[in-house]
Order: structure tokens, then C-alpha cells, then sequence
């Protein structure tokens, strides 16, 4: 890409594999991409642009763990990504590893489920049917005060996400498992459905 083109999925896809291998890391990528996708839909916004931002939010993760966002940012613009495209991938680590607070619907949205999906898919693998396709918002809302139940996921950021949104925690979660379901596949969350 030159002169920062608008970069496709296929684009963002090549370079979220270069930088990343690891399965899991891929699989939060396609969840963060599918439910970036759905509320894109819900809002009326672009839903390529919200779904390739999602996609490649963690670009840097698996290499540069000790330098997220800030390598993101580096091989991002090395790549002549659309600044609007970097910032809001960086405002996800607001408050956490960047001082980029998530101003707009895209990167508050962004902000508020990147943390959530990893609540969703542990709650889902621990289902009977090992899948996001038959999960309601009571499964995710059982597991919620569970601080050893996936103990890294900060279930303050998701709260404070969703009151910058507007909605409801509920809400927040319900959007967040339609958005899966949208990738179980991807995601390897169809289970036994």
C-alpha cells in the first residue's frame, strides 16, 4: 500500500499471520473481528473498516508483548495504514499501555469488547457443548464475580467500555456473543452444535 490506501481484509489478514502464529492469538483476532463486524452492523457504520481494525488489534502482541501498541503502531505505519486505522487500534490499550482514549463509536466499541471476548470464549469452553452458538448472556453473567474464572480478563474495562458506549453490561454481552457466533467456526467455538 502507498499514500495510506484504505487496506482490504485480505491485506490485513497477511499481516496479522506475519506477525502472529500462535492459534489462540488468531482465534481472539477473528472474535474481536466478528463482533467489531456485528456492532459495526447494529450502528450503521462501515463494517469493513470496524472489521479489519478489529482484526489487527493485537498485531504486535505475540512478537512485542513488552511493546504492544507501540511496534502496532510502528509496523502499521511502516505499511502506510490510514492514521484513524492506528489510533484506533492503539486506543484499545487505553489507560493500560497507551494514553490514546477511545473517542469515537468504533474505538470505544473496540475498547469495551476486546477484553470481553476472552470472557465469552472461556465461558463457552467450559459448556456442556463446548460452543458459543447455544450461549445466552446468564452463562457469561454466572462466571462474572468468578475472579479465578478467566483471571486475566479485566472485567473493569469491559464495565467501564460499555458505560462509555451507553449500554447496558448486558447489552454489552449479548452483542458480543452474537458477534462470535458469527465466527464459532473461525473461532473454534461451534463445539458440539
Amino acid at each position: 500500500m502507498t499514500n495510506k490506501q484504505i487496506p482490504t481484509r485480505e491485506q490485513a489478514l497477511a499481516l496479522l499471520k506475519k506477525y502472529n502464529k500462535t492459534d489462540s492469538l488468531l482465534r481472539h483476532a477473528y472474535a474481536v473481528e466478528g463482533v467489531m463486524r456485528h456492532m459495526a452492523a447494529k450502528a450503521g457504520e462501515d463494517v469493513e473498516r470496524w472489521g479489519i481494525i478489529g482484526l489487527i488489534h493485537d498485531l504486535d502482541y505475540e512478537m512485542y508483548p513488552d511493546q504492544h501498541c507501540r511496534m502496532t503502531e510502528k509496523i502499521l505505519r511502516e505499511n502506510n495504514w490510514p492514521d484513524d486505522y492506528i489510533r484506533a487500534a492503539l486506543s484499545h490499550g487505553w489507560g493500560i499501555v497507551t494514553d490514546v482514549e477511545p473517542l469515537s463509536q468504533l474505538e470505544r466499541t473496540l475498547y469495551a469488547i476486546d477484553e470481553l471476548t476472552g470472557l465469552v470464549a472461556t465461558s463457552a469452553l467450559v459448556r456442556p457443548s463446548r460452543s458459543v452458538l447455544d450461549m445466552e448472556v446468564r452463562s457469561v453473567k454466572k462466571k462474572w464475580n468468578d475472579r479465578r474464572f478467566a483471571a486475566g480478563v479485566d472485567r473493569k474495562i469491559i464495565e467501564k467500555g460499555a458505560a462509555m458506549l451507553g449500554i447496558s453490561l448486558d447489552e454489552l454481552i449479548n452483542d458480543c456473543i452474537l458477534g462470535m457466533r458469527e465466527v464459532a467456526e473461525e473461532t473454534g467455538l461451534k463445539g458440539s452444535m
